[in-house]
């Protein structure tokens, strides 16, 4: 007897399965930026009062309502992200079952885990997880060789041939996805840096500036200056990064240096004198700047990986897709959020939102494209 998996009824099971599988990635998305274990505690605890939850105390999407958005043990607020990713991952597993094969929805399954993983701590932290990429790159190469379905959306009868075709013609495309992905994204990066990789600031007058220590070892070391604080991680992306300032005064660690350009690497610093120290030898160093050169990337090598992975679950057009549609969404979401040029723009969310429309029905635009250009 064969299980109609085009009944109503699997739709229930499936929500259930995203709502859990949602409030584990709450777990993710909290931990993994801090460099806390997933695994360890295996209970979920209140990051105020570190109290663990019990079960009936996270029952997914439930039970932030009944607890009102509250701790139940300290009363601090539970943020609305918890709620909202369950939701989320329930509503995108349902879509996913809605429109696809039971074969190919297990494998958005993975997907839309990852998307919701990868975009919200993006989002927070402007961190992708390079970890997550390649997983789920493996995942998707690893998938297309028995079923590649989702390699074909936007040719339907490619399908049919992809299954009659020896089991690597799956590999080749998620293979070729990845690498346009990749290196096309990559190529990218190389090019910002080379047109927006420095940021020149002069000031009319001397301007204060300093190195604020970390105050604790998961926290970065900061760069202060004119009120603005840049953390050490946003501010050297290669080994060849530099931070030069033309100081008129500079202090380190309670000596008086000649005035000059600083060099400032990200483990090293040389004064003007050509002296270079360690920054772990360095407590105190501040200054007057009249001129500083930041480095800066217009974006962050993550992002490659990111598409990369997008290019093995669907393809070469998905990424092309992709790469188009996520610059409108970044472009709309700069617009009414008001965000200026120079401003930092996590771009990850941007394209798992362009990957999802193309899976959600975005390829039919881009077969309409297709037809219209070439008069069919």
């Amino acid at each position: 007897m064969f299980l109609n998996f085009s009944s109503y009824f699997w739709y229930l099971p499936v929500v259930l399965l995203g709502a859990c599988v949602g409030s584990f990635l709450n777990v993710v998305i909290y931990r993994l930026p801090l460099g806390l274990s997933v695994n360890e505690p295996k209970r979920s605890f209140c990051p105020l009062c570190k109290n663990s939850i019990v079960w009936w105390r996270n029952i997914p999407i439930v039970s932030w309502l009944l607890l009102r958005g509250k701790c139940a043990d300290c009363h601090a607020p539970i943020p609305l992200r918890y709620w909202i990713v369950e939701v989320v991952t329930a509503l995108l597993f349902a879509a996913s079952w809605y429109q696809s094969s039971v074969l190919t929805a297990l494998l958005l399954f993975v997907f839309m885990a990852l998307a919701v993983t990868i975009g919200w701590i993006d989002a927070e932290h402007q961190i992708i997880p390079i970890s997550l990429t390649w997983g789920g790159s493996a995942v998707a190469l690893i998938y297309a060789g028995f079923h590649p379905e989702l390699l074909q959306l936007r040719d339907p009868a490619a399908v049919w041939h992809a299954h009659q075709g020896p089991w690597w013609t799956g590999l080749k495309d998620a293979g070729l996805g990845w690498v346009l992905g990749f290196f096309g994204l990559w190529s990218v990066v190389l090019l910002g840096k080379m047109i927006f990789g420095k940021k020149k600031i002069t000031f009319d007058v001397p301007t204060d500036w300093q190195l604020i220590d970390a105050p604790t070892d998961a926290d970065p070391v900061v760069f202060s200056c004119e009120s603005e604080n840049i953390p050490w991680d946003d501010l050297f992306f290669r080994k060849s990064d530099e931070l030069l300032l033309e100081c008129t005064a500079i202090e380190l660690n309670g000596s008086t240096i000649d005035q000059g350009l600083l060099k400032i690497r990200e483990h090293e610093i040389t004064t003007p004198d050509g002296m270079v120290h360690r920054l772990e030898d360095v407590k105190i160093l501040s200054g007057k700047v009249t001129q500083a050169t930041i480095p800066r990337e217009a974006m962050g090598m993550g992002d490659p990986h990111l598409l990369g992975m997008i290019g093995a679950f669907i393809g070469g057009f998905g990424v092309i897709f992709t790469i188009a549609s996520s610059a409108v969404f970044a472009i709309v979401a700069a617009v009414l959020g008001r965000i200026g040029f120079g401003r930092p723009l996590p771009y990850g969310p941007f394209l798992l939102l362009g990957a999802l429309t193309w899976i959600f029905g975005g390829w039919k635009l881009w077969q309409l494209y297709v037809d219209w250009i070439t008069f069919r």
